[in-house]
């Protein structure tokens, strides 16, 4: 668990802990990457019953 926050802590640094950027460099990231990127649309939730 350290290392992954150690790991989290180093990349928000590299980028200022700007969320921005973090984002944008992670949207490259993907971009260039191989891998299909799956986006799916959000679950609708319905309400619970009571019974």
């Amino acid at each position: 668990m350290a290392e992954i926050r150690r790991n989290r802590a180093e990349h928000a640094e590299k980028y200022g802990h700007d969320l921005k950027r973090i984002y944008e460099a992670l949207k490259e990231f993907e971009s260039k990457s191989d891998r299909k990127v799956v986006h799916r649309k959000p679950r609708l939730l319905l309400p619970r019953t009571g019974s």
